[in-house]
């Protein structure tokens, strides 16, 4: 078990999707944040991965300069303050949700479904609306 600001974290079964009586919520959340904004990118993960060990299906949307931690390494060179490590943060939201890299922001950086850590897809926004969209979901932007 992982430990992040109080919360402990287990890999996680997906939930079932939210249009189920009694599913819970799903939460999307999407960052355009990475090193050029290191605490809006934490506090973006810090909420994914809480969410994560609450149960909640989450989604983590990795655009902008976040499309940088899909990287292996990447999130490890996101240090910050009083701040749980943005790797360990990440690490839980694959055990436990999805992470996605945005097909445009993936390629304008030269980056390939390759390149991206295990579990990380690359999806463009066709795929981030219908998971915003779908009932019960709730959508953060970081």
């Amino acid at each position: 078990m992982r430990r992040f600001y109080g919360a402990y974290s287990a890999a996680m079964p997906t939930a079932p999707p939210a249009s189920q009586p009694g599913a819970p919520r799903s939460l999307v959340v999407k960052t355009t944040s990475g090193a050029d904004r290191p605490e809006a990118c934490n506090q973006a993960l810090t909420v994914s991965a809480a969410a994560v060990a609450a149960g909640a299906d989450v989604s983590l949307w990795l655009t902008g300069e976040a499309a940088w931690l899909a990287l292996p390494g990447r999130a490890g060179e996101l240090d910050l303050e009083h701040a749980t490590p943005a790797a360990d943060l990440l690490e839980v939201v694959l055990e436990g949700g999805r992470v996605t890299v945005c097909t445009q922001c993936a390629l304008r950086r030269g980056i390939t479904a390759d390149d991206v850590l295990p579990g990380v897809r690359v999806a463009g926004a066709a795929t981030f609306v219908e998971e915003a969209l779908l009932p019960g979901a709730q959508a953060l932007v970081y």
